[in-house]
């Protein structure tokens, strides 16, 4: 294996490549506990150590599910759950809240959920723009001193943000899409990752399946597969995503990888203090993912990649309308 050095995440330390869990529980179609179980244990088994969660997955089902499946050995792996996005007794999205006190209720039940006595990061999951950052990663900073949470960390919000968050207590990692399909990071986020020392976790570094090997026709999604309402799935846009797919499929061939562990190398090489987490339900993904470590890209293979992608060249936004506003840039 080419890449084995671990990666840091302003003081979490961490191997090279985690796992997003989203998808065994909600968004992707149906559950498969089995599978899933069976893919988090082979995660564990191939040495990846970083697990992605979060409250609202499947309304609480991902962080029981990650919890009890990795309870054995949790002193080998660190997990990271967030909060901020509300659901009522219907599991049915209510908001955004980033209120101290919902914090502080939101971090008990996930401890609750993942049958765990410490968070290893804990992300605010999207930004309420009604309650003053200082407030709630003032709230934030009390889990830590009380020992329910070890490192923080932020998704989804602007460099701005990023910085007033950090004066108040050490943001550890920031998450947000990154992938050759998602590009936008680049111009301010991840600088100021750096200027701060902030680790950087790029979650849909495949572009929700978009950049993989097989994914090439919206009829390999189910019917109940969130990405049919994702505007870069839509038929018109699809087409055209799928015309730039085509060139990476043939750099991929002529590197003698797949195109998703191409896609994957290439966000791999961004820095060493990137930690992507693909995110996947079956273990045949996750081995094909675990072998982007194998491939290396020289910097000029980086950039070549890079022009058969570049920014603006995918059709329709990353989210929905509702799903954009709720981005804090």
């Amino acid at each position: 294996m080419a890449i084995t050095l671990k990666r840091t995440l302003g003081g979490l330390t961490v191997f090279p490549l985690g796992l997003g869990c989203m998808g065994m529980s909600a968004f992707y179609g149906d559950r498969d506990e089995g599978a899933s179980a069976a893919t988090l244990e082979r995660a564990v088994g191939l040495g990846i150590e970083f697990f992605d969660t979060a409250d609202m997955y499947g309304h609480g089902h991902n962080e029981e599910l990650v919890g009890r499946v990795l309870k054995p050995v949790r002193d080998r792996v660190k997990i990271a759950t967030k909060f901020g996005n509300t659901w009522n007794e219907k599991g049915e999205r209510t908001g955004i809240s980033n209120d101290p006190a919902y914090i502080r209720k939101a971090c008990d039940d996930s401890l609750q959920r993942l049958g765990v006595e410490v968070i290893d990061l804990y992300y605010m999951h999207r930004r309420d723009p009604k309650v003053p950052i200082e407030d709630s990663v003032g709230a934030m900073k009390q889990l830590v001193q009380a020992g329910k949470v070890r490192f923080l960390g932020l998704s989804e919000v602007s460099a701005e943000t990023l910085r007033q968050a950090h004066a108040v207590h050490a943001i550890a990692a920031l998450q947000t899409e990154y992938s050759l399909f998602t590009r936008d990071v680049e111009a301010a986020i991840l600088p100021a990752c750096r200027e701060l020392g902030v680790g950087f976790v790029p979650y849909s570094p495949l572009g929700r399946g978009f950049l993989t090997s097989g994914l090439r026709s919206l009829d390999q999604l189910s019917a109940n597969d969130w990405r049919r309402q994702n505007p870069r799935f839509n038929e018109a846009n699809f087409s055209k995503n799928v015309e730039v797919l085509q060139k990476l499929d043939g750099f991929a061939r002529r590197k003698g990888c797949s195109t998703t562990q191409l896609a994957l190398a290439w966000v791999l090489a961004a820095g060493s203090d990137v930690v992507p987490i693909p995110g996947t339900k079956k273990i045949k993904y996750l081995e094909e993912n675990f072998g982007s470590l194998d491939v290396q890209l020289t910097p000029q293979e980086r950039e070549e990649v890079s022009t058969l992608c570049p920014p603006g060249a995918v059709a329709g936004e990353r989210y929905p309308s509702e799903g954009m506003a709720a981005v804090n840039r």
